[in-house]
């Protein structure tokens, strides 16, 4: 059940001393998952950032040619301390992502192998900074997004799964988890009829999703207001790219601490490891590959947007 895996993580991520060696100590047992960690430092701080890596029968890791997927577990930092004590809000995307491989991992010893090569990134950091956003405090992180995007969206990602907490709005109003539409190369795309068909699936229920903006998929640093960074990933890849958010009904701060239920993220467990099964297996699409060369045909690129735009 992803519900034991989720719940184990918080236990783990939920300790003043936790670091990425630790982290990857997780999978040091398993004969097809490999996990390494690399620590960087930045104005506020340093983090560990974390890399799973579960291997595919028939993966590009070992020479086949299934479709390799990438789930990103995006937060500022795990915690806030010394300012609060204990698991903040913000650490659901990285609760959400180790579990998501330690899931995986236990399913390949067994027998259950996915057909592609799915790679995990996220970064433990218990010490993050917090800064101030409307309605409601972010956390920060001790590094910038263009370092955080470099540990975490890998080349070898095809697509990419983001997984975020996306509680201290006024936009969403569901607890639980939703999904964005596609971004790929600065365009906004229709929702992936396939991952709305996963989510009925995994929640039971009428799929939910969540709108973003212009402003949403472009870089932070360029003084204008994001959602979040649930979608930052995208600046950096040409993979399209989907923004799965950890949610709640009230606007909840990502340093508040107490904010974590292990219910919805496991929900998110769930959703990422079924899309993990259909993509690698070839079975589901994030975008429709016509339709958009096609937009591209009549409108060209954009992507300018992946870029900090002119004069920065």
């Amino acid at each position: 059940m992803s519900l034991t895996y989720t719940m184990q993580i918080v236990e783990m991520l939920d300790d003043p001393a936790i670091n990425g060696e630790k982290v990857a100590a997780l999978f040091s047992g398993y004969t097809y998952a490999k996990a390494e960690t690399t620590t960087v430092t930045g104005e506020q701080g340093s983090t560990d950032f974390v890399k799973i890596q579960i291997k595919g029968t028939n993966g590009k890791q070992s020479g086949g040619n299934a479709p390799t997927f990438g789930i990103v577990g995006r937060l500022g930092g795990i915690g806030a301390r010394p300012s609060r004590i204990g698991l903040v809000s913000d650490a659901d995307g990285a609760v959400a992502a180790v579990a998501t491989a330690l899931k995986l991992a236990e399913m390949a010893e067994k027998g259950d192998r996915l057909p592609g090569d799915v790679l995990l990134t996220t970064h433990i950091c218990p010490n993050a900074p917090t800064v101030p956003h409307e309605p409601v405090d972010f956390m920060g992180s001790p590094v910038d997004i263009l370092t955080m995007n470099k540990h975490e969206v890998l080349p070898e990602m095809e697509a990419i799964l983001s997984i975020d907490t996306t509680k201290g709005n006024k936009i969403i109003k569901h607890k639980g988890i939703a999904i964005s539409p596609t971004v790929k190369e600065g365009y906004i795309l229709k929702f992936s009829d396939d991952l709305l068909r996963i989510m009925e699936m995994t929640t039971g229920d009428l799929p939910s999703t969540f709108a973003i903006t212009t402003q949403d998929i472009t870089p932070y640093g360029n003084d204008v207001y994001h959602i979040n960074s649930i979608l930052q990933p995208a600046v950096a890849t040409n993979a399209p790219v989907v923004g799965l958010a950890i949610t709640a009904t009230s606007a909840v701060p990502g340093c508040g601490t107490g904010a974590s239920h292990e219910v919805d993220i496991a929900q998110a467990v769930r959703f990422a490891i079924e899309t993990a099964k259909e993509y690698t297996a070839g079975t589901t699409r994030f975008y429709d590959k016509n339709e958009f060369a096609h937009l591209q045909h009549l409108y060209g690129s954009m992507n300018v947007l992946q870029t900090m735009g002119k004069g920065k």
